[in-house]
Formats: structure tokens, C-alpha cells, sequence
């Protein structure tokens, strides 16, 4: 295309404008190339990407370091003053990010945890009271498909305060225990025992720790290790209640 004049010195051209160009001949008062564009200033350039989140906590992390350093290895009243100002205002920051965790939980109860498992004194004692009538309620039929070897020994001390604990909890959920002597020694709670014929190692229990309790399930021939050593019997009933009637991860 035409364009205005120009200095006499540019007789180029434009191939896309050939009939005014070349076959009219405007003469050397105009040119008929596109002027060249300007070169890009350094503000017209992209813009170099911002530090990330994690990269940004990561400076704050360094820096804080660096003050503490400095202060510690050059304790000048200025140095010191620097670092407890860096410091405090990250802990404000946290305290920021703390309260404002506290209003979201109060306010979408999806991610709330403390409504599955209450932190305060009535909700503790409301849920575990919930729990233990859920608990005896399932203890008492385990005994319709669960039984419970319990692997002893004459010679161990522990077997001695377990056994009592162990016969009140299958005495009051009315569940069978098969009581197995690892050296042949008898159980004064359990005088009904059998002696070791390789039950402990077919069940993959290990034989260095007794008293040991495995549960047993009738139905799918599955045993389920309970504890070994000492337990109590809320430990016993709610270990048994865990195992068989909670999903992993569900009281958590």
C-alpha cells in the first residue's frame, strides 16, 4: 500500500502493491515498504514467574534461620532485635493461620474431626459411652461365630495375672476359650487346657511371647492375633471389637 513520503534514498519495492509501486512509478518522494517495528522496550518483556507458595515459606524458613545464626555468633543488641522481630512476626502469622483454621472447622463440619471423635469432657464421655454399649452389644453374639485360643505357660509370671482377666471377659460374653500350654504346664483358670502339638505355629503366632490370645473365626477359618502379654479386659473387649466390626482407619 501507499504510504506518505519518505527520504529520497529508499527506492524499494513492495510486492504486494505492484501496480501503484512499479507499474505508476510514484517516484522517489514515496516508498511502498511496511516500516520495521520498533524494538520491544524492557518493560514490554514477560515478566519473570513469582516463587511459589512452598518456595516462598521456604525463604521465610532460611531467613529466620540466618537471623538466629547471626545473633547467636555475633550477639550485638541490633542482631538480636532483628531476629526476635522476624521471629515474632512469623508467629503471627501462625497464630493467624491457626485461628482462621479454628473458624473454617466451626463452620463446615465436613472436615471437622472432633465431631467422629469429641475432644471435650461431655463429648468424650458421651461417645465412649456410645462406643461401650456398641461394643458389649457385638461382644455378646462374637460368641455365635468366634472362639479364642489362648497360648500360656506354667513358668510365666504374666500368664498368672492374665488368666483370671481373660476368663472373666469369656465368662461374661459367654465365649469359648481354648487354652494351649506352651511347656505343658497346667492353668489353674483354665484346667480344660491341651498342650502344644504345633497350633501356635500353624496359626503364625510367635513363640517367644506369652500370654498370647488369637481369635478365631469359624466361618472363614481365619485367625486374628488379639494381643500379646498383659491386657485388661477393656482392652481385650475392645481390641476383639476393632478387629471384627470396624473398617481400618474409620475411628481415626
Amino acid at each position: 500500500m501507499v504510504t506518505s513520503p519518505a527520504s529520497a534514498d529508499t527506492g524499494e519495492v513492495a510486492g504486494d502493491d505492484d501496480f501503484y509501486c512499479r507499474e505508476r512509478r510514484l517516484g522517489q518522494w514515496f516508498y511502498c515498504n511496511k516500516p520495521r517495528p520498533k524494538p520491544r522496550s524492557p518493560s514490554a518483556q514477560t515478566p519473570a514467574p513469582q516463587a511459589s507458595a512452598s518456595e516462598r515459606l521456604a525463604s521465610i524458613t532460611k531467613e529466620l534461620d540466618e537471623l538466629k545464626a547471626r545473633a547467636i555468633l555475633e550477639p550485638s543488641e541490633e542482631n538480636v532485635i532483628a531476629y526476635v522481630r522476624y521471629q515474632r512476626e512469623q508467629l503471627d502469622r501462625a497464630t493467624t493461620f491457626s485461628d482462621t483454621w479454628q473458624r473454617a472447622l466451626w463452620q463446615n463440619p465436613d472436615i471437622d474431626y472432633t465431631l467422629q471423635r469429641p475432644v471435650s469432657t461431655v463429648g468424650k464421655r458421651a461417645w465412649t459411652d456410645t462406643r461401650k454399649a456398641d461394643r458389649d452389644t457385638v461382644m455378646n453374639r462374637l460368641g455365635e461365630r468366634y472362639g479364642m485360643f489362648y497360648f500360656f505357660a506354667q513358668s510365666c509370671a504374666a500368664c498368672e495375672v492374665f488368666g483370671p482377666i481373660l476368663r472373666s471377659v469369656a465368662a461374661s460374653h459367654r465365649m469359648a476359650v481354648m487354652a494351649v500350654s506352651m511347656d505343658g504346664g497346667p492353668s489353674k483358670d483354665f484346667p480344660n487346657y491341651v498342650v502344644d502339638s504345633g497350633q501356635r505355629a500353624r496359626m503364625g503366632v510367635p513363640g517367644n511371647a506369652t500370654p498370647a490370645l488369637v481369635l478365631f473365626d469359624t466361618v472363614t477359618r481365619r485367625t486374628v492375633p488379639i494381643g500379646f502379654g498383659i491386657l485388661s479386659a477393656d482392652d481385650i473387649s475392645e481390641r476383639i471389637f476393632a478387629l471384627t466390626n470396624t473398617k481400618v482407619g474409620s475411628d481415626y
